[in-house]
């Protein structure tokens, strides 16, 4: 899924700015799940069984929290080995970790694994795309029991943002036809983030 390029207007005054920010982030991220919406309802697209699709309104998301969209501290991890990585079937594609995020959500030191697809990598299109599939406390309740993804670009320096609003389901969350990464045990945050999309409610 390609993400859409925004940009930020900046407002003249102090207040201006900081509420001008506010809104253009919840914009932004109101785009991006208006983004996937669209896909969703487009028979081409959509990952959706035809009696889902047919019934298809919208998906559904926590309210947007900026506080999860987390400034972490990054660490690459060169000379990784390549691995197989397990999936809701027998197809094992090879990724290999990127780096290491560490972070504090609500006072507790958190850490993912970032991971680079070496299928997508020699793709110029995807030569600078990660991928963080984690899981959380949120999983089997508000949120898809099998985990979530988090897309992210290559960083440049020590820190790397990572958007939990931008959490979306993997396809397996409604299709069972798809083969779909699962997040290492490495990636199990003991903590619950209520930001992104949530479980698929077909009624």
């Amino acid at each position: 899924m390609k993400r859409i390029s925004f940009i930020l207007l900046v407002a003249i005054t102090p207040f201006g700015c900081n509420q001008s920010n506010k809104n253009n982030y919840n914009d932004e991220i109101s785009q991006f799940q208006y983004a996937l919406n669209v896909e969703f309802s487009d028979k081409k697209t959509s990952p959706l069984k035809s009696e889902d699709f047919n019934n298809f309104k919208q998906l559904s998301f926590f309210p947007i929290n900026e506080s999860l969209k987390i400034t972490a501290n990054f660490e690459r991890t060169p000379n990784e080995p390549i691995f197989q990585m397990q999936t809701t079937t027998e197809r094992k594609p090879l990724y290999t970790q990127y780096g290491i995020a560490s972070f504090n959500i609500d006072g507790k030191a958190c850490s993912l694994r970032i991971y680079q697809n070496q299928e997508l990598v020699v793709d110029p299109e995807y030569t600078n795309h990660l991928f963080i599939p984690f899981n959380d406390l949120t999983n089997g309740e508000e949120t898809y029991d099998a985990g979530r993804y988090i897309d992210l670009k290559t960083p440049k320096g020590a820190t790397i943002i990572i958007d939990f609003n931008t959490a979306y389901n993997p396809y397996c969350a409604y299709n069972d036809k798809y083969s779909c990464p699962l997040p290492p045990r490495e990636n199990d945050l003991a903590v619950k983030i209520k930001a992104g999309i949530l479980n698929f409610n077909k009624h």
